[in-house]
């Protein structure tokens, strides 16, 4: 397979999501607990697919592969996020005490309104669809 990804395609998609490196810089996650010994996580990604309109309170349904070296920081997500992880480890612990464990395969749905803390242990790499 010579094409690493077809993002133009009516069906965009990414061959070997665990391995593509063809990644735009994010930037440094926002929040990043100081005490975390390695420091701000460096986040950075491929926008699969947003939908060109605001058709829910500005808020458009997208998709892409997010990937996150480790860090710690509070999470509160804002709408339903979808997660399936395929590399990396980490674990998120809901502000009750519920604390949810992922690595390669883990898949997740964060329901609007979750918060709690991520801690990434390794870097971490993601398929996640928001709406």
């Amino acid at each position: 397979m010579s094409n690493k990804s077809n993002l133009a395609s009516s069906a965009p998609h990414i061959y070997d999501a665990t391995n593509f490196n063809d990644l735009a810089d994010w930037g440094e996650q926002p929040d990043c607990l100081a005490n975390h010994p390695v420091g701000p996580s460096k986040s950075s990604g491929r926008l699969l697919f947003k939908r060109p309109d605001a058709s829910v309170g500005g808020n458009s349904p997208e998709t892409g592969l997010w990937v996150v070296t480790p860090g710690k920081w509070p999470l509160s997500i804002p709408r339903d996020e979808f997660c399936h992880f395929i590399a990396g480890r980490a674990t998120y612990v809901r502000d009750d005490g519920e604390v949810i464990e992922v690595r390669p395969g883990t898949c997740v749905h964060f329901t609007a309104g979750w918060t709690g803390i991520c801690t990434v242990h390794e870097t971490l790499r993601n398929v996640y669809m928001l709406r």
